[in-house]
């Protein structure tokens, strides 16, 4: 199911400099397969408008400028293959709020090699993430 997409002219051309988007999308982008289906959903889900995929190994360095636009952002997604919940940790060590966190394994997707994955894994990570699955609770 492909949802609408904003229009180029309300799309910024990246999330690590400029105009912001309303949510930061960190994928963990490991070598399984449930890896690799997050970053496809997060390309999917910057293509659709949900928000902008950023890179999680340069939020892993630290780097500040990225730190703070996570911080002041309208949302962090954040997209873990297994249970390890790498790129979580990796939000959580640098003080970054997760306001929703998918891990593939919990939504039925079994971890295997890295190019065992169907276009129907990519999805139901990307339909979980528009339906709110994950979300922390405001309260």
């Amino acid at each position: 199911m492909r949802r609408s997409k904003l229009p180029d002219e309300q799309k910024c051309s990246c999330s690590c400099g400029g105009k912001e988007p309303e949510r930061i999308i960190f994928p963990c982008a490991r070598q399984a397969n449930t890896g690799q289906i997050t970053n496809l959903a997060a390309i999917q889900l910057t293509e659709e408008g949900f928000g902008k995929i950023a890179c999680t190994a340069l939020l892993a360095t630290g780097e500040k400028g990225l730190i703070k636009r996570a911080k002041d952002t309208g949302g962090v997604v954040v997209l873990d293959g297994c249970p390890m919940n790498c790129a979580k940790k990796i939000a959580d060590t640098n003080d970054v709020p997760v306001s929703q966190h998918l891990i593939m394994t919990e939504l039925g997707i079994t971890k295997g090699p890295s190019k065992s994955y169907l276009d129907d894994d990519v999805e139901t990570a990307v339909s979980a993430c528009w339906e709110g699955k994950g979300k922390k609770n405001s309260e």
